[in-house]
């Protein structure tokens, strides 16, 4: 440990696994084992009003032992409206040692975001859809579900059908491997066995016509399940449940605060799922609600700073009077 500070933008994120979905779902479930022992904490994230309309920055701090050794804050702000090119949503992550506290990285993390958002969706493809998952609806096509896209040729390389749809069809890039639909409703009628909501919708955009027998839903984004849906799901599963039902605009946290939905009523979380073998029936509905763990960003952060390390990567700054005798 020297004091200094090592920096990566995206591209050096990028160049150091940071995007890939398969080492993000390495690092989920272990840090899940992690939660288990009490080797990782999550507080309640903190936010505060930007002066941009209807903007917030949020503070979303995590402790990660094991491998990971990491204390540190993902700091984003959300900009709805913005005037300029840049992302709605711009997000850095501090990672500093756990064992002692120096502060040992400042990386850029869309990126990461979408890849530990994607990886748990994969989890909850492999252990929380009632059936083999052999079709997948994907609504959206920013970020988030760019992310999902790369997850499903990379870890579901046998899907038989991968369909695609938004709000605004020429987005969507055409691919071989891909049924773009035109009409939700059309599309929710066919037989796909899983339906993932990556939008930016603040209404849903799914109500309980989405829900049938053998199909699984994810929601991504915040409000895109109405509580009817929810309601006509059989089990109702998490990635966790915490503080953040209080003000998160999720569905399910809303349609809690409304007093639609209580806590008692979730069948199972992604520690359930991947350390004690809970599984939906064959003919169950479920509704699984992501509501995006600070403690994965926490981990894939500390991965990425330490192949950093390795590598000699990113640039090296000294914060602190004396970091360089």
């Amino acid at each position: 440990m020297d004091g200094l500070l090592r920096v990566l933008n995206d591209a050096d994120v990028a160049r150091l696994g940071g995007a890939d979905v398969a080492l993000a779902l390495e690092d989920v479930r272990e840090v899940v084992k992690l939660m288990r022992l009490g080797k990782a904490q999550m507080p309640a994230e903190n936010a505060v009003d930007l002066a941009t309309p209807l903007g917030k920055a949020y503070a979303l701090p995590a402790r990660v032992g094991g491998r990971f050794n990491a204390a540190g804050v993902k700091w984003t702000a959300h900009r709805p409206l913005r005037p300029d090119a840049l992302p709605a949503a711009l997000a850095v992550t501090l990672i500093n040692d756990a064992q002692n506290g120096v502060p040992r990285g400042l990386l850029a993390s869309g990126a990461l975001t979408a890849a530990r958002t994607a990886a748990v969706t994969a989890v909850a493809l492999q252990h929380a859809a009632p059936q083999p998952v052999k079709r997948v609806l994907l609504l959206g096509s920013g970020i988030h579900a760019q992310a999902h896209l790369q997850m499903l040729r990379q870890l579901f390389p046998g899907l038989a059908q991968i369909g695609v749809w938004n709000r605004t069809p020429g987005k969507i890039l055409p691919a071989a491997d891909l049924t773009v639909e035109t009409d939700l409703q059309q599309a929710l009628a066919q037989p796909y066995d899983a339906v993932i909501t990556c939008t930016s919708a603040d209404q849903p955009i799914l109500t309980e016509t989405a829900v049938r027998p053998g199909r699984i839903v994810i929601q991504v984004g915040y409000h895109e399940v109405s509580f009817d849906a929810i309601r006509a799901s059989d089990r109702v599963v998490v990635d966790a449940w915490g503080d953040f039902a209080e003000r998160s605009a999720k569905s399910l946290f809303q349609m809690y605060r409304a007093g639609l939905f209580q806590p008692q009523e979730v069948a199972a979380d992604l520690a359930a799922l991947l350390l004690d073998g809970w599984r939906a029936a064959a003919d169950d509905s479920v509704y699984f609600s992501s509501f995006g763990l600070n403690v994965f960003d926490i981990a894939l952060a500390a991965r990425v700073l330490q192949a950093a390390e390795r590598d000699g990567v990113g640039q090296r700054q000294s914060l602190f009077t004396g970091a360089l005798q």
